[in-house]
């Protein structure tokens, strides 16, 4: 069997620069049918993640969020609206998640006439003869000019056949994300950045969203540089002003969030009362204040992570990044470890 490798398994290897300011780099991406984003990162279709509030502010930012699914047609079109009235820039680019069965072909209409910029086929197994069927008569009824996100899949094979159904962009990944259990549950799965290696060896014009397994700055450059033209975040982004809930707090002054999987009992009960096979969890997150400091955080480090590859622009990092691959020693060297230390 082949070695699969993930996120901590890897590092970059820094090379000759002659960046002299990060603000001489460009991390927009173009990920199909002239959808552009000035920052390439996109915020999960989730109940505890994307509403219109987020909608807004990765607007903002450059990047862009995905009104999730687990809602009625009339609440998802409620909250694509309002993310246009919350923005300072009206329109804005957002998108909205649809599903397979029953009614989404009438959500994709409503989702389309409320000012979606794109569609996700938002399911856990994406290389599946539904999503076939649903990439068909999506075309049928909006044209090829429209963008259109699917997934997820965890192979070449699942890329290219979403890509010839008619995808622009495909989610790529299973089982990584924080709160996901897909791969305990199921047995399924792959290593997130040997998902990305493998995927970016596709000769179909279709861009690759790295979904699951970003903790930070360092990770979305990995992806990136692995072949990845945006990452799509839910944790990173959980327990923001931005996400859907209230802030609770303990008698001890601790706030926090709820943060769940959409396939964790909590979320599927929510949803549909009752509950099949879950393949997540249900948590609660540290409140963090707004999203925009994280994202500013973000945009920081990833232009640092260019630079150090002399990369000025994500064409540039695709074609100069080079990797090599730490052993656990390296690891534990890589990160912060002076509070571990004993004096």
């Amino acid at each position: 069997m082949k070695r699969q490798l993930s996120y901590d398994d890897v590092l970059l290897l820094p090379q000759y620069s002659d960046i002299r300011s990060r603000s001489e780099i460009d991390i927009s991406t173009d990920i199909g049918n002239d959808l552009l984003l000035n920052m390439p990162i996109v915020a999960s279709p989730m109940d505890t993640i994307a509403e219109a509030p987020m909608a807004a502010v990765m607007s903002q930012h450059g990047g862009v969020a995905i009104i999730h699914r687990y809602n009625t047609i009339e609440e998802q079109v409620h909250e694509l609206t309002l993310a246009h009235s919350l923005s300072r820039k009206n329109p804005i680019q957002v998108g909205a998640a649809i599903g397979v069965t029953g009614n989404y072909l009438e959500r994709a209409k409503s989702a389309c006439a409320a000012g979606a910029s794109f569609l996700c086929i938002d399911v856990a197994h994406g290389h599946h003869l539904l999503t076939k069927e649903a990439l068909s008569a999506l075309r049928k009824l909006l044209g090829d000019n429209y963008h259109l996100m699917a997934g997820n899949i965890a192979t070449l094979k699942g890329l290219n056949d979403l890509a010839d159904w008619g995808a622009n962009s495909v989610r790529c990944n299973i089982g990584g994300g924080s709160i996901c259990s897909t791969r305990i549950q199921t047995g399924h799965g792959k290593p997130g950045l040997q998902t990305i290696f493998d995927c970016a060896r596709t000769d179909r014009d279709v861009a690759i969203i790295a979904d699951g397994g970003i903790r930070n700055s360092g990770d979305i450059v990995k992806a990136l540089a692995a072949g990845a033209h945006a990452v799509m975040c839910g944790s990173l982004l959980s327990g923001t002003d931005e996400t859907p809930g209230k802030v609770f707090e303990e008698a001890n002054g601790s706030r926090w969030k709820d943060y769940r999987g959409m396939a964790s009992k909590e979320a599927q009960v929510n949803w549909k009362g009752k509950y099949s096979s879950f393949e997540g969890v249900a948590t609660r997150v540290p409140y963090r204040g707004s999203a925009r400091s994280i994202l500013a955080d973000l945009e920081g480090g990833i232009r640092s992570g260019f630079s150090y590859s002399g990369a000025r622009s994500l064409k540039e990092m695709h074609l100069k990044a080079r990797f090599v691959q730490q052993t656990s020693a390296g690891q534990s060297e890589s990160n912060t470890h002076i509070l571990s230390r004993e004096w």
